[in-house]
């Protein structure tokens, strides 16, 4: 099976997934969703904080959340295998995911990690 390439792999959302997400994160201020590349950017009180994905949620990093993402196992965001790079953005874990208000405290972190640029 030949590797896909950027323009055969959609970083499209399913509107469930999306409506999921939004809904695990109802208790976090001003949050918008936006349409972005075929995925999803998140904002809340207008900082860039998440991404969606291939129903994947992507949280910003920096220096001071960075690890709790890798000690999980997760792994950067990289919207297409076949180039060099990754962006600021890791995996939320599946049972945080699950969880309302981990999610909620995540994401508040995720918009520090955004705030702190």
């Amino acid at each position: 099976m030949p590797a896909k390439t950027r323009s055969s792999r959609s970083l499209a959302v399913s509107d469930g997934f999306r409506t999921f997400v939004l809904d695990q994160l109802s208790e976090l201020e001003d949050v918008v969703a936006r349409s972005m590349f075929g995925g999803v950017g998140l904002y809340s009180c207008g900082l860039f904080f998440g991404i969606m994905a291939r129903d994947r949620l992507y949280f910003k990093v920096d220096d001071r959340n960075r690890a709790a993402y890798e000690e999980a196992g997760e792994k950067p965001f990289k919207p297409y295998a076949d180039l060099p790079g990754s962006i600021r953005y890791y995996a939320v874990p599946p049972e945080v995911l699950e969880s309302p208000g981990e999610l909620v405290a995540g994401a508040r972190e995720a918009g520090g990690a955004a705030a702190r640029g």
